[in-house]
């Protein structure tokens, strides 16, 4: 069962010499941009096996010269498939830790003594605890002293790397904002090991291991920026396309204390490590003529001349040979003759995704629509997350398939019920222990314990704690009715609303289970029920979460197993991926672009409205102050004003689509 088929998705197929160069000098020719050494991989797993080959044998030659292997470790999740490698190999015998001495590289401050929340736990659990490194070789800042004492702890913390002889390496992570280890931005070069206060898009990115944003600690004890910068060598890694943009500004933009991981620029032995998901935004990959020449594929193609429309502030058809002499495209000149020749085609390209029949146009010419007429009417599952992503992301989309005649299905893949606040749960317990009084004269005991009970746990509930069963069971069904509202609003049937209650998410925290054979069954067992001509799933897989990525995996893999099974309906059928909640498509990907009226998507509006637990007390809206409605809606309207710009019809506001082939 493949479980992971969502980290195979490539939107854009990059020829291998842009991220694997067969000579150095083609290396220094595609990556002339770049000021940090980078090496990209097409997976994660090829990524974390090189970086382990490197450790493996430092350690090894360390071994044999009979000295310490000093290594500095973070305990970001983007160190965790490192770290799985290296239990591997030592769980095969192939690699001993017992000279290697570890310094783990920030601690959360203040700590009470009983807090389990340390970052030395997490390195423990993910790592240290499954490795034969002696006890006495982990180094970690305290997190529970006094703050009156940190300064002088911070010293001799220092003093302990240098009386080891200096870090031979460094793992690190890299954060949204590019902090490395918790140096925020404005940290100077300059910086030693000291208590630095924790910013917001940091403690939101904490949050998986807190539980709550609440209960992260304010501060932590870092190492310093000189700190990191005295190792030997530095591995840097970052997987996932929500890693991409300051992937971009660490490696290609200016050394600035507004980014600190760009202080790696000035290392003589840093290293980049990434996916082709996190390396998507460098100029090697994103824009490749500007660096070599290329084999020159449709989407490339369009591409070019979207980017080049952006810097010429010019429309598509408006773009002409000076145009492209100017901004390094002459190849395409040489290829099509004339740029009005290139202009036209990819005008045609682009007004060929737009359709108002998502699920096709019945007894209409198909042959440059999106969709294919028949069969028709359709049978559509739209897979939903979390209980209102299928209206933030497409709710414009679904409404007109439903509109036109489809047989639409939605399938709520999780509960939701971490995202629905305490609040909301004493709402609904006060409506229905009041209903217990006026319509039954307090004669049902079960509501009355339940609403004692619950109203107890509530009151003595600590940050981070986690919900008891029935509290998320009724933040569940908080949720479910907030679903079926706007599924009723929407016009879909209630028996075609589906609430698949994956188990990957029921642990009751952020941090979810994995997902496994279970989750997939229950998905399979749906699609093999419904057998749809078209599926909708997220593409939304930099959420920062990862809900929307393991649902969607689970969808997959049910189809795969299906494709393996040889099952007819698949013949038939369609893959779309959508996005709203998080991030849009690039117009170069899109394949299908709905357009919406200003009716439509105000009735979209109302849609996500009936979501009321997601309004303003919504616990995860993430570091973006918009609610879902404005995001959503600003979202569509820029895809609508993209289109408009390259001289195409100007609608309100367009949901994009790119289509999954399995």
């Amino acid at each position: 069962m493949k479980l992971n088929l969502s980290s195979q998705i490539v939107l854009n197929q990059i020829p291998e010499e842009f991220y694997r160069p067969a000579t150095a000098i083609e290396r220094s020719e595609i990556t002339r941009f770049e000021k940090v050494p980078t090496d990209i991989f097409p997976t994660i797993e090829e990524g974390t096996i090189d970086i382990a080959n490197q450790l493996e044998a430092d350690i090894k030659k360390r071994e044999q010269e009979g000295r310490k292997y000093v290594m500095s470790i973070g305990s970001g999740s983007s160190l965790t498939p490192i770290f799985q490698e290296l239990i591997k190999r030592h769980q095969a015998g192939k690699l001993s830790f017992k000279n290697v001495v570890i310094f783990n590289a920030y601690e959360y401050f203040p700590l009470s003594v009983e807090n389990v929340n340390r970052s030395i736990n997490q390195l423990k659990e993910r790592f240290l605890n499954h490795i034969d490194i002696e006890v006495e070789n982990i180094y970690t800042p305290d997190g529970t002293i006094i703050q009156d004492d940190v300064q002088e702890h911070c010293r001799q913390y220092e003093q302990s790397i240098k009386e080891l002889g200096g870090l031979d390496v460094i793992l690190l992570g890299i954060g949204r904002m590019g902090n490395i280890a918790t140096n925020e931005p404005g940290s100077s070069i300059t910086s030693a090991s000291r208590l630095i206060l924790i910013d917001e898009t940091s403690r939101e990115e904490m949050k998986m291991s807190f539980g709550s944003q609440e209960s992260v600690p304010p501060c932590s004890i870092t190492m310093g920026i000189s700190t990191i910068l005295s190792a030997r060598k530095i591995f840097l890694t970052a997987w996932g396309e929500e890693k991409a943009e300051i992937i971009k500004k660490t490696v290609e933009g200016k050394v600035s204390d507004a980014i600190p991981a760009s202080f790696l620029q000035t290392h003589n032995d840093a290293h980049v490590v990434i996916d082709l998901s996190a390396a998507a935004k460098l100029t090697r990959i994103q824009h490749p003529w500007l660096v070599a020449s290329c084999k020159w594929t449709d989407k490339l193609v369009r591409s070019a001349l979207v980017w080049l429309c952006q810097v010429t502030g010019k429309p598509l058809l408006k773009l002409t040979n000076k145009d492209y002499n100017e901004n390094g495209l002459s190849e395409l000149l040489a290829l099509y003759g004339s740029a009005y020749n290139a202009n036209i085609k990819i005008f045609n390209d682009l007004q060929h995704t737009i359709t108002g029949w998502p699920g096709g146009k019945p007894d209409a010419d198909d042959t440059y629509r999106p969709e294919r007429a028949k069969p028709f009417p359709k049978r559509v599952i739209v897979f939903s997350p979390h209980p209102d992503d299928d209206v933030i992301s497409m709710g414009g989309t679904l409404r007109r398939l439903v509109q036109q005649g489809h047989d639409v299905h939605v399938a709520y893949e999780t509960s939701g019920n971490i995202a629905v606040g305490d609040e909301e749960v004493v709402r609904f317990m006060h409506f229905i222990n009041g209903f217990n009084q006026l319509f039954t004269g307090e004669q049902d005991e079960v509501i009355k314990a339940k609403y004692k009970e619950i109203k107890e746990f509530l009151k003595n509930k600590k940050e981070g704690d986690i919900d008891s069963h029935d509290i998320r069971v009724i933040k569940g069904l908080i949720r479910r009715g907030e679903a079926r509202t706007a599924s009723t609003f929407n016009q879909i049937p209630l028996d075609h609303v589906h609430f698949l209650d994956l188990p990957f998410y029921e642990s009751g925290k952020i941090e979810k289970l994995p997902m496994g054979e279970a989750d997939v069954n229950i998905v399979r067992e749906l699609i093999t029920k419904v057998k749809p001509h078209q599926i909708y799933v997220a593409g939304d897989l930099a959420d920062p979460h990862g809900t929307h990525r393991k649902c969607t995996d689970a969808v997959l893999a049910a189809i795969d197993l299906e494709k393996e099974a040889k099952a007819e309906w698949l013949k038939d059928c369609r893959v779309w991926m959508y996005r709203g909640a998080w991030a849009e498509w690039e117009i170069e990907n899109i394949e299908m672009c709905v357009p919406i009226s200003p009716e439509e998507l105000r009735a979209k509006r109302n849609s996500i409205l009936k979501h009321q637990s997601q309004m303003e007390s919504a616990p995860f809206l993430g570091n973006d102050e918009r609610l879902f409605w404005q995001r959503s809606e600003d979202r569509n309207r820029g895809t609508a004003k993209l289109y408009d710009d390259l001289g195409l019809a100007c609608y309100e506001a367009m949901e994009a689509f790119v289509e999954y082939k399995f």
